[in-house]
This record gives C-alpha cells, sequence and structure tokens, in this order.
C-alpha cells in the first residue's frame, strides 16, 4: 500500500504557538508509519514557514527553528498540490496528500489557512473554512446554534470604541458575576470572571489585548461538560468528560497545568443526561458545518439542562489536553483518532 504524505503543520503566530508545537509533536509521534509519510511543517512566530526535518522533541521543546530547516510555500496552485521547498539548487516541489493543520488560535484555526490549504487543492484534515472561522467567533457560533435548537447562554458582543460605555449596563442587566472574553481567542487567553463592577474595566482591558471585540457572557450555573467527536459523515465520538473548578475560572495556566481544576472522562453522569449531552454536541458540530475532528463544550446546570459554550475545531493534544483523554476513555488511542481524522479529508475526494 502506498504511503500517504501528510503534511503536519505546527507553530504560527498566534499566543497558543507553544501549545501548538506540543499538539503536533504528539501527532507526529503516533501517525502511524506503516501508512503515512509525516512531513513537519513549522510557521514561527514571525511568520516564516518551514520544512523540519529533525525530532519530534526539538518541536516539544520549542527548539526546532534552530535545527533542520528548509524554507518552504505551500503553493497555492492546484498544479503543485504540495510545497515548494527553497533549497540551495532552487525550488524543489514537495507534493501532499493530505494537509493536517494542529495550528491553534488565530491565523491558523480560523479558517485563514484552511483557506489556502483547499486553494491548494490538498484535502483538509480537520474543519474547513467556515466551521473554523465560526469556531473561533464566539458570538457567531452561539447564533449558529441557537439557530439549530441549541440552547446557549445570554451574552453581549462589544466592539473596542463601544466597550468601556455600554459594558457597565449591560453586565448589570446579566447580573454579576459574569464572564469577559475575547470574541475571537482560545485557551482561555484574556479570560476573566468579573464579580462586581470594579473589576469590569482591568477585564476589559485584558481581553482587547487579544482581540478588537469583547463578549461579556452571563456565569451558568453547574459545570462544564464536553464531547470530543471525529468524522465527517458518519461520526465518531468519545465519552462525555466533566470540568470541576475549585477557583472559579479555568484560565489557561489552569487548562494546561491544572493544580485547582479536576477533569475526568467519563463523566459520572446519568446515562439519559450523557445522551442528551451527546446529542447537542452532533447538533451543534452539524450546524458549525465541522469536519474532521473537533471538541465540542457545553455547560450542564443543576437542574440538568445543556447549553452551548463553544467548539474547539482543532483541539489540543498536549499531555493535559481534554480531546485524547475524551477519545481514550471511549477506547479509542490517538493513532485510531488520526486514522480516522485523516480518512474524512481524503474518502470524499476533490
Amino acid at each position: 500500500m502506498k504511503k500517504q504524505t501528510v503534511m503536519v503543520l505546527f507553530g504560527g503566530r498566534s499566543p497558543e504557538h507553544g501549545i501548538s508545537l506540543q499538539s503536533a509533536a504528539t501527532v507526529l509521534e503516533n501517525l502511524d508509519t506503516e501508512k503515512y509519510r509525516p512531513v513537519a511543517v513549522g510557521i514561527t512566530r514571525e511568520g516564516r514557514w518551514y520544512r523540519f526535518t529533525g525530532s519530534w522533541d526539538a518541536i516539544r521543546e520549542d527548539r526546532w527553528s534552530q535545527g533542520a530547516c528548509t524554507p518552504a510555500i505551500l503553493s497555492p496552485d492546484r498544479g503543485d498540490r504540495g510545497l515548494l521547498l527553497l533549497e540551495e539548487s532552487g525550488f524543489r516541489r514537495l507534493p501532499v496528500d493530505v494537509a493536517l493543520p494542529m495550528l491553534h488560535g488565530c491565523l491558523g484555526e480560523d479558517g485563514t489557512v484552511q483557506g489556502l490549504i483547499q486553494l491548494a487543492g490538498i484535502p483538509l484534515a480537520g474543519c474547513g473554512v467556515l466551521a473554523s472561522a465560526l469556531g473561533m467567533d464566539k458570538e457567531m457560533a452561539r447564533k449558529a446554534a441557537a439557530a439549530a435548537g441549541v440552547a446557549v447562554p445570554r451574552c453581549h458582543t462589544l466592539g473596542r470604541e463601544e466597550a468601556a460605555s455600554q459594558a457597565p449596563a449591560l453586565a448589570r442587566r446579566l447580573g454579576y458575576p459574569v464572564f469577559v472574553k475575547p470574541a475571537r481567542a482560545g485557551s482561555s487567553l484574556g479570560v476573566r470572571r468579573v464579580e462586581e463592577e470594579g473589576q469590569l474595566a482591568p477585564a476589559l482591558e485584558d481581553a482587547l489585548r487579544y482581540d478588537s471585540r469583547v463578549l461579556l457572557e452571563e456565569a451558568v450555573p453547574g459545570f462544564e461538560v464536553g464531547c470530543a467527536i471525529a468524522g465527517t459523515g458518519v461520526l465518531t465520538l468519545g465519552a462525555v468528560d466533566e470540568i470541576h473548578l475549585a477557583g472559579g475560572l479555568l484560565d489557561h495556566g489552569e487548562k494546561y497545568h491544572p493544580v485547582t481544576s479536576v477533569t475526568r472522562a467519563p463523566a459520572r453522569l446519568p446515562e439519559e443526561v450523557t445522551a442528551r449531552i451527546k446529542e447537542t454536541a452532533v447538533a451543534v458540530y452539524r450546524a458549525l458545518d465541522c469536519a474532521g475532528f473537533a471538541r465540542v463544550d457545553l455547560f450542564l446546570t443543576p437542574d440538568q439542562r445543556v447549553l452551548f459554550h463553544e467548539v474547539n475545531t482543532i483541539p489540543g493534544f498536549t499531555p493535559h489536553s481534554r480531546y485524547p483523554a475524551m477519545m481514550a476513555a471511549a477506547g479509542i488511542s490517538i493513532p485510531e483518532v488520526l486514522d480516522l481524522v485523516i480518512s474524512s479529508a481524503t474518502e470524499g475526494g476533490e
């Protein structure tokens, strides 16, 4: 059987650059080399693209850009269908069968890179332009979910110009505590729980460091649950997980180095509740036109209502990431997940 050349993209200009390195190293280590020929392509924090041929540990330890790197361009010309490598003798074409972005956050998970891959005519393992853009934009994702009949938290979105003047009245209307978030960012960057009006201005300032729009959201009672999904037509679901917080906020540090939070997969919930969570997750996945894989995050209230939180269209694969843990709890290994994601890109054809 001919091996498929799988281009794994990592790094990028997002504040989540370091998380991407961890995820990509895990993915590269777990690709079945009997089936796939991995091609690692790193994007520096300055936006330069390189094909990397060193060790996967160098990626994890953020040493990759100092090592075996060749400048690379992902050609949008569908006749190339792959990379152009700038070697000493000139450009060399490297065809690619499948592209698997492991980029987290803006300029990687928001549809920009996905559009370039689709322009190049390369099968994309993961969500396409529309789902990626919707998933990155918390307001638009909630509108799509609500249109599909899924309950969503009360929230308001404000631009930079009106945030300071309008946020206090909107926060009072929602009722404290409220959450302040960048409208388009990931990994809980710039997210704060605001207990009273005096904390609002610095929270807005922090959120606006990551985006020009900010989201004010009611604090939903209960706790967060999630569901890992793989596939496009026929879907494979991982176990539902649950997160319990001692500090009231799963911030960036707590997400990747948990101290006060506890995440359990599978969640300790009645079968009927678990089934409703999975049903809701699938409804959101379909409503946003997700493909390949994604993690759908939801809230479960004390009276057992399920509300949409957000979608992570390129879920993390770090040692503390929820997506592989949910799949593992369902008996699905990382290599098996990658098979599902890659096959979902190639089965549909072009």
